[in-house]
């Protein structure tokens, strides 16, 4: 059995990442969807299992914020932030979260003869901070199970689509002044119409790297 394992798609669903979950029995979403139109395309292809996310708004009330289930004998959690997992993952053979858009695999110490691994798919939408653009698929058979890191291409200017360098340095300056001024991102991104994740992810490298300019937080975005 192939699993299809994915998270923030952010309203993009790339035609290489509907030809890879080609086959899949069932796909996961580890939330930030951002609209119905991709859950309708991900369905065409194969049963979805997904979580909602921070940017999933009011059309996505109907999504649960966490989901435990068993699949092909199994056990799964998943949800959007690493931070929501259950403290005591031991019961599960897998647990899926997503938000940072940076691939992850982790396996726990084992308990009780289990191990558990905690996956984070990174992001297949739009790139972002110069990350990879990355999905997940898991193969299940008699011999037990294995996932695998999927890495797919991309442009040379994907980090920020339609939006200028210039325009870039602008909301980095933004945030970094609202932020000297204690205001939480949320906030700053409501303000001045800055995507909630861009946003956080600049407020984060200014509070985690004391003194850093605009062109530093651009350096480490990869732009």
């Amino acid at each position: 059995m192939k699993i299809g394992i994915l998270s923030d798609t952010h309203d993009l669903l790339r035609p290489e990442v509907s030809e890879r979950l080609q086959g899949c029995a069932c796909i996961l979403h580890g939330g930030d969807i951002s609209s119905r139109k991709i859950l309708c395309q991900l369905e065409q292809i194969a049963p979805v299992k997904a979580v909602r996310g921070n940017n999933d708004k009011d059309w996505a009330e109907a999504l649960p914020l966490s989901l435990d289930f068993v699949l092909a004998g199994l056990r799964f959690y998943m949800t959007h932030k690493k931070k929501d997992l259950p403290k005591d993952l031991s019961k599960y053979d897998l647990a899926i979260c997503g938000h940072s858009h940076q691939y992850a695999e982790v396996w726990l110490p084992p308990v009780h003869m289990r191990r558990t691994l905690v996956l984070n798919p990174g992001s297949c939408g739009p790139r972002r901070f110069g990350l990879p653009i990355t999905l997940a698929l898991m193969e299940i058979g008699a011999d037990g199970w294995q996932v695998k890191r999927i890495d797919l291409p991309h442009g040379a200017k994907e980090a920020f689509p339609g939006r200028e360098t210039g325009d870039i340095r602008q909301r980095i300056e933004i945030v970094i002044r609202e932020t000297q001024k204690g205001r939480p991102f949320g906030e700053i991104a409501k303000k001045y119409g800055i995507d909630p994740a861009l946003a956080e992810q600049i407020a984060r490298l200014y509070v985690t790297h004391p003194g850093v300019t605009a062109e530093g937080i651009m350096t480490k975005m990869g732009l």
